[in-house]
């Protein structure tokens, strides 16, 4: 208890320092935090996009169906098991039909992925109810990434072009009956929706599917048939990797950060044992022993974090909840990086990241701060009431 009170006193001596040390090590805290935040927001953002557009419960997958290879969706195609049946029927799965195809608009010529979809599914949410218009002519979904690329919009016709199941060519008259907004890419880039029965007639695959998605609640994974179920966790494994490596490039910004508010505990630290000498050659005199000085000395170090996590906490606190209920908007450039954000990317603090960051800046300032101490064990009392180091 005495080492504590000499240390806080010691602190509220030095003045000036002590609270420059403790703003440049809060812009530590908030830096890495804030760091950490936006990592986690943009994976919980992008993934809870994904799971609602595309992944939702997770998907059965035909047995030849590789979504990496498109050479194999010719054939990755068959009928629905009667246990993944029953789940669409109650509205907890919802069947897709995946086929190549070509569209001509504007009288260019441009591949892309023909999606039959059910109008009435209530498991993504993919806007689809337009599709059930009973119009001559192919009734379409689009995205507006392929709107843009293509030139086209609603009301627009264009000729679509794909391959049955029995490999031949066939063609007829599409309209543009919706163009839908997400932050998914992978639900829109090069890929028309149309209706599902209309598609299976058109490609000759009557109650055939490509994959079915089941329910975000969805809990069960057992086998249907010789489908292959693949979880959340498994279509999320490239997005997490993906932060991932974005979250090793950070450690840089950390180690940067942490190097500067340490310089500036290190050089403090030399610099009080240097000025108060003669202080710890009156301590040791008294019959404080080397251990307790070099412990009171380390503490001061400890206490200076301690400070700069309440200083971080005055003004950050505001500032962080702010942010987090603002988000930061995005360029709209940040759309081609392949993630699923919007226009906001809204930063995520949790318990874990701040009791972390805490957690790594109290230790990387204790170790800092015992290191020059560690001159006090080879002083004698007497070289330091007369004012030298050795």
């Amino acid at each position: 208890m005495l080492l504590i009170r000499l240390a806080i006193r010691n602190l509220l001596g030095a003045g000036l320092r002590t609270w420059l040390n403790g703003i440049v090590l809060s812009f530590s805290f908030l830096a890495i935090i804030t760091t950490q935040a936006l990592l986690k927001g943009m994976y919980e953002q992008t993934s809870n996009a994904m799971i609602a557009a595309e992944i939702g419960g997770g998907q059965y997958w035909h047995p030849e169906y590789d979504p990496y290879d498109p050479l194999t969706l010719q054939d990755a195609h068959g009928k629905i098991p009667i246990k993944l049946e029953q789940e669409i029927n109650t509205h907890q799965a919802a069947p897709i039909l995946i086929i190549q195809g070509t569209i001509y608009p504007n009288g260019r010529i441009r591949p892309i992925l023909i999606k039959g979809i059910d109008p009435e599914q209530e498991v993504l949410n993919i806007p689809g109810g337009t599709l059930a218009q009973d119009i001559e002519n192919i009734p379409v979904l689009i995205g507006e990434r392929t709107s843009k690329a293509t030139g086209l919009g609603i009301g627009d016709y264009f000729i679509l072009q794909w391959r049955d199941a029995n490999g031949t060519f066939d063609a007829q008259d599409a309209v543009i009956v919706q163009v839908m907004k997400t932050s998914v890419q992978s639900i829109d880039v090069n890929q028309i929706w149309a209706p599902l029965d209309r598609l299976r007639k058109l490609a000759d695959m009557e109650g055939e599917a490509t994959i079915v998605v089941t329910h975000k609640d969805f809990k069960e994974n057992q086998p249907a048939g010789d489908w292959i179920f693949r979880s959340q966790e498994y279509l999320l494994k490239d997005l997490r990797e993906m932060v991932r490596s974005k979250s090793f490039g950070s450690v840089f910004i950390y180690m940067l950060l942490l190097f500067l508010a340490m310089l500036a505990i290190f050089d403090t630290q030399i610099f009080s044992i240097f000025r108060r000498k003669k202080e710890i050659g009156t301590l040791m005199a008294l019959g404080l022993t080397r251990g307790r000085v070099i412990k009171l000395f380390t503490l001061e170090g400890s206490l200076q974090a301690a400070f700069g996590a309440v200083i971080g906490a005055v003004y950050g606190i505001p500032l962080l909840a702010l942010f987090a209920r603002k988000g930061w908007t995005l360029l709209e450039s940040t759309d081609s990086y392949g993630f699923a954000l919007g226009e906001k990317l809204y930063p995520v603090f949790t318990i874990g990241i701040i009791a972390g960051t805490a957690v790594l800046i109290f230790i990387t300032t204790t170790i800092v701060s015992y290191l020059p101490t560690r001159k006090i064990a080879e002083m004698k009392p007497t070289d330091a009431l007369r004012g030298r180091l050795m």
